[in-house]
């Protein structure tokens, strides 16, 4: 028994971005190649084709406790949706009772039993509100666009995990990568210490050559404790978003060992950032605003409530389920608004809320499209980057050996050698983290573009 609804017809709005990804010299080196796939096309599972990852990915999926209250957040959400769906039907109510009484001898006429036993049933409806308007069906609307809301605040959630878990991976591999330089640093430095020391001892090097000398071998050994404490951390953080001790078999030795993700491609238009968790929930809670509109417009009309009852009495038990006494209420009750400035707040409220609501899923998009052209921007050029880091290390490492031989020679002081390693060892670390950059950028792409979450659950109820 429902009738018409006053909430405002929805229409999606248009997205305020451009209808294409960015174009430019930036965007141009990062083209997907044809072999790559778009988001929906590839699954998480084949996204990360490192087995190791995949691993730990699953266990953050099943024991990560943000991830696990993002999901009581849904139930929640889902449990309030069903209290607002029953206002719609009427709750029946059942009493009943029974009793004894003894009566005195002077009360009772000769051979009436001096004990008396009463029994009633009363089944009734309280107070059920005839939704004539649509306020009921409006606020059931609002209260399912809340947990659709929260499914997708979930699945974003998920996303985020998968992210994050793919991120300190990949930053545990590259410090680990780094201590490895490190130490063979520290040992590259120790022996050219050495030979500093023989030189210095027979009167072919001076004191400033070894001093000179000391200055790397100390700070390699700052550097091998500082990576350590790094490497010690990042396993600590991936335990924490694991959810449980990672075990060691399943963390990365180094880089080299990483499997890259799959190369996928972003897609002709933007329009695939409306399938995005984020944007998605941000589209429920803009129609939940359009459901508060209507019940706040039904809140100006008449509001229709029925009581009624129905009761019965015997003697008897049996009496109860026969032909017994019997009583019925109907009770129709009609609240009529004549005036009342709570009324009218409510509805500027329920207005200025859309408005509000609008504009965030508005920035929402805005902030997706600038999230996919900086990791798209980053794609463009990494690669560029990578290569120029390459030869870099590579001219630097000639350096080096050209000065070691200059030095061993008696041509230069130890200073061009010391400048040289320097220099190399900067640039194999730069190396690294430009490796690293590379592939937590196309974790983020992935991410960005809305992949590794699992669909939503259809929902029970219908709208």
């Amino acid at each position: 028994m429902s009738g018409c609804s006053l909430a405002p017809k929805y229409k999606q709005p248009k997205a305020p971005i451009p209808a294409e990804w960015p174009q430019g010299e930036a965007y141009e080196s990062g083209q997907a190649t044809p072999r790559a796939r778009t988001v929906p096309e590839l699954s998480r599972q084949e996204f990360f084709a490192d087995e190791q990852l995949q691993k730990i990915i699953e266990i953050a999926l099943d024991n990560n406790r943000d991830l696990r209250l993002a999901a009581l957040n849904v139930e929640r959400a889902r449990a309030l949706y069903g209290i607002q769906r029953g206002e719609l039907f009427p709750a029946v109510n059942a009493a009943g009772a029974g009793g004894k009484q003894r009566l005195s001898s002077d009360l009772v006429s000769p051979g009436d039993p001096r004990t008396r036993e009463e029994y009633s049933i009363n089944l009734g409806i309280t107070s059920w509100e005839i939704d004539f308007f649509g306020r009921i069906r409006s606020l059931k609307d609002q209260a399912l666009q809340t947990y659709l809301a929260t499914e997708q605040a979930r699945r974003s959630a998920q996303i985020a995990l998968m992210a994050e878990v793919a991120r300190a991976y990949l930053t545990l591999a590259a410090d680990r990568e780094n201590l490895k330089l490190g130490q063979s640093t520290l040992e590259t430095q120790q022996a050219a210490y050495g030979l500093v020391q023989k030189r210095y001892d027979v009167g072919l090097a001076t004191e400033l050559d070894l001093r000179q000398a000391q200055t790397p071998l100390d700070a390699a050994r700052g550097d091998v404790a500082r990576y350590k404490q790094m490497v010690a951390q990042d396993q600590n953080a991936l335990n924490l978003l694991a959810g449980s001790p990672v075990p060691e078999d399943l963390l990365p030795a180094d880089l080299n060992s990483v499997i890259p993700p799959k190369e996928i491609s972003p897609g002709l238009s933007s329009e695939a950032l409306l399938n995005r968790p984020d944007i998605v929930a941000a589209e429920h809670r803009l129609r939940g605003a359009y459901a508060f509109i209507g019940a706040a417009r039904a809140a100006f009309f008449p509001r229709i409530s029925l009581t009624t009852s129905v009761g019965t009495a015997s003697d008897d038990l049996s009496g109860l389920f026969s032909s017994g006494s019997g009583t019925w209420n109907f009770a129709p009750q009609i609240t009529m608004p004549i005036f009342d400035a709570r009324t009218w707040a409510a509805l500027r409220v329920s207005k200025a809320e859309r408005k509000i609501i609008l504009t965030q899923y508005e920035k929402t998009i805005q902030t997706a499209f600038r999230e996919v052209a900086d990791a798209l921007a980053v794609q463009g050029t990494v690669d560029q980057q990578v290569a120029a880091q390459r030869s870099l290390v590579n001219a630097v490492a000639e350096t080096y050996r050209l000065a070691n031989q200059r030095y061993t020679r008696g041509i230069d002081s130890y200073l061009g050698v010391l400048d040289a390693q320097r220099s190399l060892y900067a640039a194999k670390q730069g190396l690294i983290t430009i490796r690293l950059a590379k592939l937590a950028n196309q974790v983020r792409l992935y991410a960005v573009l809305g992949g590794g979450g699992d669909q939503p659950r259809a929902h029970q109820g219908g709208t």
